[in-house]
Order: structure tokens, then C-alpha cells, then sequence
């Protein structure tokens, strides 16, 4: 059984009452006791149950969510799963907001994330393309004492932040293997597409899937990278252009979550039967295409545990605790017909 307070007063050789004034950072403890009291938390394995104490001090927990303004089925995944999410959390005291805007604005973002104060908001997860203005308001917003986890995609240079989703770069590098043996051997031209290079997600995605090409699939040669905005009609000109300039594609890589809006077009454009073509995310139209072969692979990640992750990391940030690593590491997932 864990430790309970009475064990801690017990071993430091101290009252309850001091347990309870250095645990809590309260005054009139001398230094020498609060020693005895560390010291004995370390030796016998003590752990506060911080839910209990929140609850008792009637300590809220305010987390926001700033997703794209603009989104498709994906998108509609994730706030279904921050919705779900919201319920049991209620209990705990932890409320979850959702603001929705044009990230690919760097100034809205920066705006955005300027105006929030640490009595109003505790931590944010954030879904926004690398840029000057979003990582100086991300650390103006560490200055405040506002925790931050980098959403799905995230900002550049990520090694001393907290960032929640796939190894991007492994999942273009599967991308890769993926279509490079599925053409079995096959010479031609890839066409890659998303909605915008400049986020961390698609940028790292090419970086993968352009090494495992070229270092593995000779035959095969990778395009420049189409981006749509996600707006249908340009994903149409823009892909029909490249298929009118390049009669030798033989497969596709859609690196963006929202499938829908280039598999259309691509379907305007050549026999996707013939084509192989690997995209992300499992959602109800990417599983669709998967079933009647328009897809060949998804390379997919679990929403809800990329939700709740982004929860459990916001909270122990507040709690001034460790994320648990190994319980955040998103998986990713290689989706065909056979296994759906």
C-alpha cells in the first residue's frame, strides 16, 4: 500500500501537524524539519494524492485548446475526442476550452496567445505552423507561467518542449517504404501533397519520406511538394497541372491529416486503382477510400490518446510533476484494408 501521511509523520519522527505545514509550504517550520520531513519522503516512497488535495483546496484547472479555424474529418475527430474528454474531467476540476482560428496567421496566433494570463488559462495545446512571432508568444507565455504542449505538429526544435503526437519523421520515412515496395520495382514520379510545408509535421514527414526514396527506391523519384490551403480548388488545379506535367506518376503521399480534399482531386486525375497512394489519419472517408482501393495505407495516430496525453502532460506541468514519458509516446499505426 502507498505511504499515507501518518507513515511520513512516523518516519521523519515528527507530528502530523508539521507533515501538514511542510507539505502544503506553510510557515512557522524550522529548517531541520522540513529535512527530516524531505528526507523521509524520499526513503519510504511518499506520493501526495494531488487530486485530493485540488479538491479539497476547490483548485481548478483551465486548459485551452487552439485548433485550425479551418478542418475537415480529422479535425472533426479531435474535437469530438476534447469533447468526450471534457466529462470525466469535470469532476477533478479541470475544465478544457477550445479556440479555433487561422493558424496559418502567424500574427492571429501570436495575438492570441499574448492575450492570455495565468488567472484565466493554465496550459494550451497548440496546433500552429513553425514561425517567428507564434515561438516568441509561446515563450512569453512560459514567462507567465503558462504551460505549453506542442499539438500533433508543433514548433521546430522541440527537444526542451513538450510535444504530443508521432515521430514525423519516422511516419514519412514508413510512407516511403511503404510506397517503395508496394511499386515493386516500378520507375515514375511521386507526387506529394499537403496543405502547407510550413508545418513542423509536413516539413518533418518530407525530410523522412525523401531519404527512404532516395536511399532505398532508385527508380523512384520525389516532386515538389503541392500545397492545397485546403481549398478544393486549388488542390484540383494544382494536382491536375502536375499530372498534365508529369505523364510517369506512379504513386502519391498525402502528408496532411485531411485526406478528402486531394484524394478528390487525384481521382480527377488518374486511375487511382493504378496509383498507389498512402495518406494519414483513419478517418470515415480515408477508411472508405481504403476499402474500395483508392488508398493503398494509412498511417494513422489515435486521436483520444493524443487528447488525453496533451491533458495528462498540461496537468502535471501545473502540478509541478514529471509527465509520465513512456504513457505519452503516441504510436504509429499502419492501416490497410485487411486490418481496419
Amino acid at each position: 500500500m502507498r505511504p499515507t501521511t501518518k507513515d511520513l509523520a512516523k518516519a521523519a519522527g515528527v507530528s502530523l501537524a508539521t507533515v501538514d505545514r511542510v507539505l502544503n509550504e506553510r510557515p512557522n517550520v524550522s529548517a531541520r524539519a522540513v529535512r527530516k520531513v524531505q528526507d523521509a519522503i524520499k526513503r519510504i516512497g511518499f506520493e501526495r494524492n494531488l487530486a485530493a488535495v485540488n479538491l479539497a483546496r476547490n483548485r481548478v484547472y483551465r486548459f485551452l485548446f487552439v485548433l485550425p479555424e479551418r478542418g475537415d474529418q480529422y479535425l472533426a475527430e479531435l474535437l469530438a475526442e476534447i469533447d468526450s474528454a471534457r466529462a470525466p474531467l469535470k469532476s477533478e476540476l479541470v475544465e478544457v476550452e477550445v479556440v479555433r482560428l487561422d493558424v496559418e496567421d502567424p500574427h492571429a496566433v501570436a495575438n492570441l496567445l499574448s492575450s492570455l494570463q495565468a488567472d484565466e488559462v493554465n496550459g494550451v495545446a497548440l496546433v500552429a505552423p513553425e514561425s517567428p512571432q507564434t515561438r516568441d508568444a509561446v515563450l512569453r507565455l512560459n514567462e507567465r507561467d503558462i504551460s505549453v504542449v506542442h499539438f500533433l505538429s508543433g514548433q521546430a526544435n522541440l527537444e526542451h518542449h513538450d510535444f504530443v503526437g508521432i515521430d514525423n519523421i519516422a511516419a514519412g520515412a514508413t510512407a516511403g517504404r511503404l510506397i517503395g515496395r508496394f511499386n515493386a520495382g516500378r520507375s515514375g514520379a511521386i507526387a506529394i501533397i499537403t496543405e502547407t510545408i510550413h508545418a513542423q509535421d509536413s516539413l518533418k514527414r518530407r525530410l523522412g519520406f525523401d531519404r527512404v526514396i532516395h536511399q532505398n527506391f532508385p527508380t523512384l523519384s520525389c516532386l515538389p511538394t503541392l500545397e492545397t490551403h485546403g481549398d478544393p480548388a486549388r488542390a484540383e488545379r494544382i494536382i491536375k497541372q502536375t499530372f498534365a506535367n508529369h505523364r510517369d506518376i506512379v504513386a502519391a503521399y498525402i502528408m496532411s491529416p485531411e485526406g478528402r480534399v486531394p484524394l478528390e482531386a487525384l481521382s480527377h486525375c488518374a486511375d487511382l486503382t493504378d496509383l498507389i497512394v498512402v495518406a494519414h489519419e483513419r478517418t470515415p472517408f480515408n477508411e472508405e477510400a481504403l476499402r474500395d482501393e483508392r488508398l493503398d495505407a494509412i498511417i494513422a495516430q489515435n486521436p483520444g490518446h493524443a487528447v488525453r496525453s496533451a491533458l495528462r502532460i498540461l496537468r502535471a506541468r501545473r502540478d509541478r510533476r514529471q509527465p509520465f514519458a513512456a504513457q505519452e509516446k503516441i504510436r504509429i499505426e499502419i492501416l490497410l484494408a485487411d486490418n481496419l
